[in-house]
């Protein structure tokens, strides 16, 4: 086989974090990572570890951040916002799918620690 040049090219992205506090302490938050690739002009979004503390499920906490961060990416120019979830958990999928997202294919997971 002939040797391969593969050239690396640093590119940054941008994090955003969101969270709702309580009496207590934060009961939710999420991430919003703004990125580029070579396919689009404009940027895309990933929303990554959205978290809603088990007492406060089903409160409207999660829409509501979920909603925030749908905003955040619009305001950023995104063209696509991509969520990602367990297999093993349907309630997260229902309250994606209940905002607007589909059901788009699926993640291949490394773990790399």
């Amino acid at each position: 086989m002939k040797p391969i040049s593969i050239v690396r090219e640093e590119r940054t992205a941008r994090g955003i974090r969101f969270s709702i506090a309580g009496p207590d302490g934060e009961v939710a938050r999420a991430y919003l990572y703004l990125m580029t690739n070579d396919l689009h002009d404009a940027p895309f979004g990933l929303l990554e570890d959205v978290f809603v503390a088990e007492t406060e499920r089903g409160s409207g906490l999660g829409t509501a951040l979920v909603n925030e961060v749908i905003a955040a990416a619009r305001e950023a120019g995104c063209y696509k916002l991509v969520a990602t979830s367990r297999a093993s958990r349907p309630k997260v999928h229902e309250l994606y799918e209940r905002l607007g997202f589909a059901n788009y294919g699926l993640e291949f997971r490394m773990n790399l620690d």
